[in-house]
């Protein structure tokens, strides 16, 4: 009966040691709670976006519409000429274009609203080189400062804050220990 009472015992006591949740993080753990974090809550930048018929001046909108020819190039958008009005011996001539956004623009277009359009210009992952900088708060929170590098989309050009001092943002997450499902990013 003796020996019955230590086995329990002691069946219970590894049995709640093991159950015990893990109240430390470490760097590698920290990425990757931001990593997974900002697979389903991606940074990025916007900006917005023009299309539908769009009236060009030869001598004031050229440049505004190479990008939109960039874009065509690309597969983004579809250009068809409506109407040129050329003038003979003028600079002043004027093209009227279609622009429809196609298929492929679908994963950089977050928002439309009928002739605008609000699409990603930059969006923000993970640096690989600059290693993720944490400190544990307590036993069940933790702050992680990471830095984050800029990738440009196709529609960067039509980014109108186009003077960027860096090519990275350093970002702050505070990090909270769920006993269901581990670290996690507290919004």
């Amino acid at each position: 009966m003796k020996k019955l009472t230590i086995y329990i015992l002691s069946f219970i006591i590894v049995g709640l040691t093991a159950c015990k949740t893990k109240t430390t993080i470490n760097q590698d753990e920290a990425a990757e709670v931001i990593t997974d974090y900002l697979k389903a809550n991606p940074e990025y930048k916007t900006a917005r976006f023009n299309f539908g018929e769009i009236k060009f001046n030869s001598t004031n909108d050229m440049f505004e519409l190479g990008k939109y020819k960039s874009l065509a190039s690309k597969g983004l958008v579809s250009l068809s000429l409506k109407e040129a009005k050329k003038k003979f011996l003028s600079k002043d001539s004027s093209y009227v274009y279609q622009i429809t956004l196609t298929d492929k623009a679908s994963p950089l277009v977050l928002k439309q609203d009928g002739d605008k359009a609000t699409v990603k210009v930059v969006e923000y992952v993970l640096s690989d080189e600059k290693p993720v900088d944490f400190a544990q708060v307590n036993s069940s929170t933790a702050k992680v400062t990471v830095s984050l590098k800029m990738t440009t989309t196709d529609f960067e050009p039509f980014d109108k804050d186009a003077n960027k001092n860096s090519n990275f943002i350093t970002k702050t997450y505070k990090l909270k220990l769920s006993k269901d499902e581990g670290w996690k990013v507290q919004k």
